[in-house]
């Protein structure tokens, strides 16, 4: 199977896992070992007024009410960042003008900054060797190659739509009984 990262998965409505209902993960790594994203479309209740009180970091105003994301069920507290920023020493090209950083050196500088476009995500979501080939097989995920917009410009709340639109597939015709109409 080809490598899935960068990339999106797109949570099909059959999809049975709460985790995952009407997600989209980017995905960062994939091969023999198992794979590894983050969903870019699910909120936290948390905003970054919470995170930086929490750590002692300092916000730009314009961002305290931004929300935190849920990238996953794995390691809940630990934080991702996906920004624009290629000024970060600390980060990871994943698309043109997408970056992953981990580090708390990075995300303060960026959230100081009320211009770059950010979102941060809390856990990840994991899959062992095979298991993400089956779930895929059994019709529960799309795949589509990954783009900026909608990881860091389209609402949190289009995103699953504006993707599969992206694909051609409208999605009102996509049932939950097994895939699409």
């Amino acid at each position: 199977m080809k490598a899935l990262a960068p990339g999106f998965l797109i949570a099909m409505p059959q999809m049975q896992d709460p985790n995952f209902a009407k997600t989209v993960v980017l995905m960062l790594e994939h091969n023999d070992e198992g794979a590894m994203g983050l969903i870019i479309n699910r909120s936290a209740e948390l905003t970054f007024a919470d995170l930086a009180k929490s750590q002692q970091l300092e916000v730009a105003v314009i961002r305290e009410d931004d929300p935190i994301f849920v990238g996953g069920p794995v390691e809940p507290f630990r934080g991702f960042v996906l920004h624009d920023r290629e000024s970060i020493e600390e980060r990871a090209p994943l698309l043109p003008g997408l970056f992953l950083s981990v580090t708390t050196d990075a995300l303060e500088p960026l959230l100081r900054d009320p211009t770059t476009r950010l979102r941060f995500c809390l856990g990840y979501s994991g899959w062992g060797p095979g298991q993400l080939e089956k779930e895929i097989s059994e019709g529960s995920w799309l795949f589509t190659e990954a783009e900026l917009a909608p990881v860091l410009v389209t609402e949190p709340e289009h995103i699953w739509n504006e993707v599969i639109k992206s694909m051609g597939v409208d999605p009102a015709m996509l049932v939950s009984t097994g895939g699409i109409n």
